[in-house]
């Protein structure tokens, strides 16, 4: 294989649902005249990105590995309470994006998405 000029990438595996979603999402905000009608959208999509991811890179392996009903419950109400923490965050910062920064975090989600 030749090298590649991109940097190693470990992505997640996404449900079927979450990537006809992030489609449909990125399509209508970049088809849009102004993409900024669709912070919140993007917004939403961005959190369910964080929350599929977070799910696919921890909880799954712990279930795969049948940690105990503990050590998983514990890391669900970990992850559960980073997200609660996370959520409006990032809804406030892509709420706050101009059309071209929009357009850039949607570009960067398709390219992901390779």
């Amino acid at each position: 294989m030749p090298p590649s000029s991109e940097p190693p990438s470990l992505r997640f595996c996404c449900p079927e649902a979450l990537h006809a979603k992030t489609l449909q999402v990125l399509e209508t905000l970049e088809q849009a005249p102004d993409p900024s009608k669709h912070r919140g959208p993007l917004g939403d999509l961005v959190v369910e990105l964080t929350n599929a991811g977070m799910d696919d890179y921890f909880l799954q392996p712990l279930r795969l590995a049948k940690a105990g009903f503990v050590v998983q419950q514990t890391a669900n109400l970990g992850v559960a309470g980073a997200t609660r923490i996370m959520a409006p965050m990032i809804r406030n910062i892509i709420g706050r994006l101009d059309q071209s920064q929009l357009l850039s975090i949607s570009g960067y989600i398709r390219h992901l998405m390779r």
